[in-house]
This record gives C-alpha cells, structure tokens and sequence, in this order.
C-alpha cells in the first residue's frame, strides 16, 4: 500500500505546485498566501509518504483529497484533478491493501512449506 500511495501523492505534490503557479494569476490573491497554502499542502504530501502505513495515515490522506477538490474555488481545473486524484488515493489504499493482504499470505505459504533446517 505504500508504494502505490505514495506515488500518489507524489503526483499530487507536482499539481499542487502547479496549481499554485496558475493561482498566482489571479490578482485577489496575495503571492504569500498562494504559497503558503500551497507549500503546507506539498509539505503535507511529503510527509504523508511516511505516514501512510501509520494509524491515521489513510485518514490525513482523505482530508488532502477533500482539500485538493475544495481548491477548485480558487483553480477551477482542481475540481477535476481533485476528483481523478482522489480516485486515485481510493485505488491506491483499497489495491494497495490486497496487495499487502496478498504478500502476506504468500509470506505464511511459503514460511509453513519450507521445512525446518536442523
């Protein structure tokens, strides 16, 4: 599950920034504002690459995918990246899980038909 959520975030590392470079355009917005908004939302798509196996992980993931679509207000675009990447962030955790599941199950297969060295 790591894996593929991480890669996930890390995409949306990259349109988070980008987003921020269009939301520079708009002339209500301050340049500070802009990124500090934006950099806290990279940063936390950072170090949730670390988190997401921890408990909460999954959660703080879901509440950066609520604010990815919610910054449509401000990009419009990012209702619709928001969509896909939450899609995205759904795919990961739920694929990611039965992969882990499977692993696992592979790893007791395999631990219980090797017989003991003695």
């Amino acid at each position: 599950m790591r894996t593929l959520c991480s890669s996930t975030l890390i995409g949306e590392f990259f349109i988070i920034g980008f987003a921020g470079l269009v939301a520079m355009k708009d002339p209500d917005l301050s340049m500070t504002t802009v990124w500090t908004v934006s950099g806290v939302a990279m940063f936390l798509c950072l170090v949730l690459c670390g988190l997401v196996t921890r408990p909460g992980g999954v959660a703080l993931g879901w509440a950066l995918q609520i604010g990815l679509i919610a910054s449509g207000f401000v990009v419009p675009m990012m209702f619709f990246l928001g969509v896909v990447f939450a899609a995205l962030w759904w795919a990961s955790v739920h694929y990611g899980r039965k992969v882990d599941e499977a692993k696992a199950r592979f790893a007791a297969q395999s631990d219980s038909s090797t017989p003991d060295a003695a």
